[in-house]
């Protein structure tokens, strides 16, 4: 039987699915193969967990969900931009995403390029579209703030440091700071999106910034812990790939035993952020328990 977490992120799913349809462009052009990959890659799958922390945080404040679908719906596209260019054979040349071909695969390696560059503009084009909230304040702030996760001193500055860094000389403080920038600065500005929104006050934020930073950390954690344990058919993607590549992990840095006592401290650590917000924030405790259960 379906518990309420499951439920209301698989409605999370739906809701977000029929979103980024609304929002990808279709057309019988010359740009019908960009447009196809775009719908292609963001359209796949997945489990819109970035999304569901957008619309949990929202809720918090009693956003309207007309403005909260859209930021959810803005970061799931430059999160699958970032992915369409992690797969690429100059990153981490993946052939399997969410258990299909990867972009480049499907299509090609241009039109990878074209599309990863396509769904980040498009992501930064319906935050700064007035339907997003009526507020220019409030929709620059949004845009600023995703910017920065996106950029050098977020994702892109954390995948830098993945692909360029030795392995042997990667501290576990390194580590963390890598993850939380390639992996934790955007499940950080989905929280604080919802805060932003929400127009929350300085305690508040305090407090989502906290479970986001605990809960990102877990998360990374348990992807290393499934990249060691997994299978390739459950996960949908290529498993054992930081190992072959000699990359340092938090499961080769503490073992895989205090890799997982370590993102369930964190799980922990991130529900007890969660206490000023009282039963309002239930969903969102369950979101910290799902990050370290999960299976793929």
């Amino acid at each position: 039987m379906e518990d309420k977490f499951a439920k209301a992120l698989r409605q999370t799913a739906d809701l977000m699915n029929t979103a980024l349809s609304s929002h990808l462009p279709q057309s019988e052009s010359l740009e019908r193969q960009l447009h196809d990959a775009m719908r292609y890659a963001v359209l796949s799958g997945g489990k819109r967990l970035r999304a569901f922390l957008v619309i949990q945080c929202a809720d918090l404040f009693d956003v309207s969900r007309d403005y909260s679908v859209r930021v959810a719906a803005a970061l799931e596209i430059l999160h699958t931009y970032s992915l369409i260019h992690d797969d690429l054979p100059c990153m981490d040349d993946d052939d399997l995403r969410r258990g299909l071909p990867t972009v480049h695969k499907k299509f090609d390696e241009t039109i990878a390029v074209l599309t990863g560059d396509a769904l980040q503009a498009l992501a930064f084009e319906i935050l700064a579209d007035p339907a997003t909230h009526p507020s220019g304040t409030i929709r620059a702030s949004l845009v600023h703030k995703l910017a920065t996760a996106a950029g050098s001193h977020g994702m892109v500055g954390g995948q830098t440091m993945d692909i360029y860094a030795d392995a042997e000389d990667i501290s576990l403080a390194t580590i963390t700071r890598l993850q939380q920038l390639k992996t934790g600065a955007l499940i950080q500005y989905a929280c604080e999106a919802g805060a932003i929104l929400g127009h929350a006050a300085p305690a508040q934020i305090t407090a989502i910034r906290a479970y986001a930073h605990d809960l990102g950390l877990a998360f990374q954690i348990t992807d290393d812990i499934l990249d060691a344990e997994g299978e390739s058919e459950e996960m949908g993607k290529r498993v054992r790939k930081d190992a072959d590549a000699g990359k340092a992990t938090f499961v080769s840095l503490m073992g895989l035993e205090k890799a997982k006592i370590h993102a369930e401290m964190l799980s922990n650590q991130a529900i007890g952020h969660l206490s000023i917000f009282k039963d309002n924030a239930d969903l969102l405790r369950e979101a910290a328990v799902f990050t370290v259960k999960r299976k793929k």
